[in-house]
């Protein structure tokens, strides 16, 4: 089995990410000394491609991340790339879910998508990416306790009318944009 380090320092999304791979990779953490990485590229892929090499290039060994949008239509396509930070530099998860509510209030148009591009660079530089999208609507308020990130403001239209939030792990990663990312990473590894 490849023996894979994650990017991601991120304990919520490690998790997610083994639990996709699980079988298909050996996840090994980060290492805590390797410093976080400035997502300063303009898209997704480019994000990852930089958590990647970072990793990479400090551990010699393939190295695995990914990275996320959230693309709400009345609002652009924001926050797009800027999702994580969409409330400011230091926000919390409440923070940009409550920016987010606040951004649409009045609005009818609730669509919104998230894409998550994963990435596995190995040393040699040959890099193997997938992407996941899960469409869905933005509900006017916060609803369930599970998950993390935008999860309580998400409802994916593959769904039956519960957000993220109120989704098992399980119901979750059968159709989020990050279980189908790394479900298409995981294929495309095992062939």
């Amino acid at each position: 089995m490849l023996r894979v380090v994650c990017a991601s320092a991120n304990s919520d999304k490690v998790a997610e990410i083994e639990a996709l791979l699980d079988g298909v990779v050996e996840l090994l953490p980060r290492p805590a000394d390797v410093p976080d990485v400035v997502e300063d590229a303009d898209t997704l892929e480019g994000n990852a491609r930089l958590k990647a090499a970072a990793i990479c290039a400090a551990t010699g060994m393939p190295a695995v991340a990914d990275d996320t949008g959230l693309e709400v239509s009345a609002l652009d396509g924001e926050p797009g790339v800027y999702t994580a930070r969409f409330a400011g530099e230091h926000a919390t998860y409440a923070d940009n879910r409550a920016k987010l509510i606040e951004s649409l209030a009045g609005s009818e148009d609730r669509a919104a998508r998230f894409r998550t591009v994963a990435l596995l660079l190995r040393p040699d530089g040959t890099e193997v990416v997938a992407e996941g999208v899960c469409d869905g609507v933005i509900p006017t308020s916060e609803r369930g306790g599970r998950g993390f990130g935008y999860d309580a403001v998400f409802q994916p239209l593959d769904g039956d009318g519960r957000t993220f939030a109120e989704m098992s792990e399980a119901e979750k990663h059968a159709i989020s944009h990050r279980g189908r990312a790394f479900r298409a990473l995981a294929q495309r590894l095992a062939d």
